[in-house]
Formats: C-alpha cells, sequence, structure tokens
C-alpha cells in the first residue's frame, strides 16, 4: 500500500488541477472591475498582459459595449484597446487609449494607421459613452460602446499598455514577447450546431447571474463531477 499512496496521490491532484483550471477561466463572477459599475454579459482574461475584457454585444443595433482592464507599464503609463477592422496586427488599429492627465483619467481615440503614425482623431466606425477610470490596486478600465459590422460574428482585438505621455503623445511600448502578442479574436456570437441556421447572439447584461451558473459553467461543473468520481475510484483501486 505505501508504495502505490504516493502515485494515487498524484494521480488525485493531477485530476483536481484539471477539475480548477477550466472553471476558473469561465468564472466572470472573478474577474472585478475598478471600481466597475456597469454589468456585462460576458467576460475574458486576456492571454497575455494581464488584462480582461468585459462585453455585451446587441445584435439588433449592432453595437459592442466594451470594458477592458489592465494595469499601465508604470504609474503614469497607458492603457489602449482596439479593433483592427482590416487585419489582424496594430497596423490599422482603430484603438481607445486612457491615460491620467492632470491626475484625472482620460480617453482618447487613435487611429493607427501604421507602426510610425498614431494619430489621435476620429475612428472608422462610431463611438459613445467614453470614459475611465483608475482602482487601488493600480489598475485602469476602458469604458465604451462603439457600432460593428451588421452580423458580425466576430472582431480582431489588440490591447496594449505604455510607459507614459509625453506632449500630450503616447509613448512606445516596449517590445517584449508580451506586447507583441496582444492581439486575438474577439467572437461576439456562438455558433448554433443544430436546431437553426442561425448564430446565438450574447446573452443580455440582466442575464450575467443566470450565465454564471449554466451554459459554459454548468458543464464545466458536470465534468468536474465525473472526474472527481473517477479520481476518487482510482484511487481506493491503486491503494
Amino acid at each position: 500500500m505505501g508504495s502505490l499512496f504516493c502515485p494515487s496521490l498524484i494521480l488525485f491532484f493531477s485530476l483536481w488541477v484539471t477539475l480548477i483550471s477550466p472553471a476558473h477561466s469561465l468564472n466572470c463572477s472573478s474577474l472585478k472591475l475598478p471600481g466597475g459599475k456597469k454589468q456585462y454579459s460576458n467576460c475574458t482574461e486576456l492571454p497575455t498582459l494581464n488584462s480582461t475584457l468585459h462585453f455585451t454585444y446587441d445584435a439588433t443595433n449592432s453595437s459592442l459595449s466594451i470594458a477592458f482592464s489592465t494595469a499601465p507599464a508604470n504609474p503614469n503609463g497607458w492603457i489602449a484597446w482596439a479593433i483592427n477592422p482590416t487585419a489582424t496586427g496594430m497596423a490599422g488599429s482603430q484603438a481607445l487609449l486612457a491615460f491620467k492627465n492632470s491626475g484625472s483619467m482620460v480617453v482618447k481615440t487613435y487611429n493607427i494607421s501604421s507602426y510610425s503614425s498614431i494619430v489621435e482623431g476620429k475612428l472608422s466606425f462610431d463611438v459613445w459613452d467614453l470614459e475611465a477610470g483608475a482602482g487601488n490596486d493600480g489598475k485602469m478600465v476602458i469604458y465604451g460602446s462603439l457600432k460593428v459590422p451588421a452580423n458580425a460574428e466576430k472582431l480582431n482585438q489588440v490591447w496594449q499598455v505604455g510607459p507614459g505621455v509625453s506632449n500630450g503623445q503616447p509613448m512606445k511600448h516596449e517590445f517584449a514577447k508580451a506586447n507583441l502578442a496582444s492581439m486575438g479574436e474577439l467572437k461576439l456570437v456562438e455558433k448554433v450546431i443544430s436546431g437553426s441556421s442561425s448564430p446565438t447572439p450574447s446573452p443580455s447584461p440582466s442575464r450575467q447571474a443566470a450565465n454564471n451558473d449554466s451554459g459554459d459553467g454548468s458543464r464545466v461543473r458536470e465534468m468536474s463531477a465525473g472526474l472527481w468520481i473517477l479520481g476518487l475510484v482510482s484511487l481506493l483501486v491503486l491503494m
């Protein structure tokens, strides 16, 4: 029994880790906005720069409301979230950029036509309700709503952090691996596998609490229960 005890524990804790990881990635309630008062239907932990994105997609009027949160490169730095309508990288991005200006948070729009041209100005799509905030944990948050193409199912998103602002212009960000990898696909709707030919839009904000206890979360919990049983049976057999 003693010789099998350690392998049994290894198997047991390996299964336990697999249960924790997916549940955490789907648990929107654990992703808190600094001073956030708004609610969103969806949230995700972005893969780089310790960033999160809360969002609600309204297919009826082709609008997207977002709250992007991350910490700047330093306390006087900036954060940015962008949509790229034409490509997957930074060039061509339509960005919302936030920083502290005379002690107050501001958010401005930048049309990044190329890597060498970062120009403040109107974006290629409508934006409204722009505001920015900061939390006691050092993170900043950008709030805003924007118009997206009709029947859009996904968007190319880019996010970034920088060291500061000089003469009203954002200073260049670092070119570390995490900075260069800060881009990805934002899925607005989930494909319906059967029963309907139309995609399923993101749920309304009033269903946010229900979402945390249904859908992917429920499937994860069902899978977790099965794996727990498997782990316990394996543990008893090996012991």
